[in-house]
């Protein structure tokens, strides 16, 4: 974005935070519109229609306008981000759980969402899965097994079209690798179970979140060291506890080796 563009549109923004000019908050919105279009392209091809999430999406950023302070030095889209994804997760939840979803998943979802949404006003960035887990006092395995099944929102008819030659139904006579990714995540869920608070703290901090051991090291306190042998030992941990409920673990723990 140019600095003549940000000159302008900090202009609107404190014509109509200061003098009440709602033809300067129009405009602002207007100008801002792209930005509810990139956080919908993240939820689109969940069987919502993308013109539902924009409108759900310009709801959120109309009340990020108006909450908006802009002498606190933060920028717009900073701010503003949050606002609009959270608007479009209140219309799924709004719109109901076609696929039956278990009720304890449905409210640990709602609870994730709500302090989702607290830590990023306090943190002014998406929360870790770590941090999810110590704001709901839920382990990192159902913050994770929440996360999963929060994605089965919609039904999808098996007579929509998947490209011009097919639709849905074709796809259930197709070679399908989905369900050995199930397997495997049935077995990574299964060892994460054998380990200790901080050893699932810190596979989730390599593994899901991508962290280096130097990171997780500054993350928790601790040496690089310690930390090298703690996921050490917790990769072994997991590994014999696979080996000793499931025969599929040789598959399950390749992406970890």
């Amino acid at each position: 974005m140019s600095t003549t563009t940000e000159h302008r549109e900090q202009e609107l923004l404190e014509r109509f935070h200061q003098h009440g000019d709602f033809t300067a908050r129009a405009a602002f919105v207007e100008r801002a519109m792209p930005l509810v279009h990139h956080v919908a392209r993240r939820y689109a091809d969940r069987g919502e229609a993308y013109d539902d999430l924009v409108q759900a999406g310009a709801v959120g950023l109309l009340k990020a306008v108006d909450r908006f302070d802009p002498e606190r030095g933060v920028r717009f889209s900073t701010f503003a981000i949050p606002n609009i994804a959270g608007e479009i997760r209140r219309h799924f939840r709004d719109r109901g759980w076609a696929v039956r979803v278990p009720r304890d998943v449905q409210e640990r979802d709602a609870q994730l969402t709500s302090a989702g949404e607290r830590l990023v006003a306090e943190l002014q960035r998406m929360p870790s899965v770590a941090e999810l887990a110590d704001a709901t006092g839920l382990t990192l395995d159902q913050v994770l097994d929440t996360l999963a099944g929060a994605r089965n929102y919609t039904a999808v008819s098996l007579d929509a079209p998947i490209d011009e030659d097919r639709t849905g139904m074709d796809r259930l006579c197709d070679s399908e690798d989905g369900y050995e990714r199930v397997e495997q995540r049935i077995a990574l869920v299964e060892g994460l179970r054998g380990l200790q608070d901080r050893e699932q703290r810190i596979v989730a901090l390599r593994f899901y979140e991508g962290l280096t051991q130097s990171e997780i090291a500054d993350r928790l306190g601790i040496s690089q060291m310690h930390v090298s042998r703690l996921l050490r030992h917790a990769l072994d941990t997991m590994r014999r506890r696979i080996e000793d409920t499931t025969p599929t673990t040789q598959r399950a723990l390749a992406p970890i080796g």
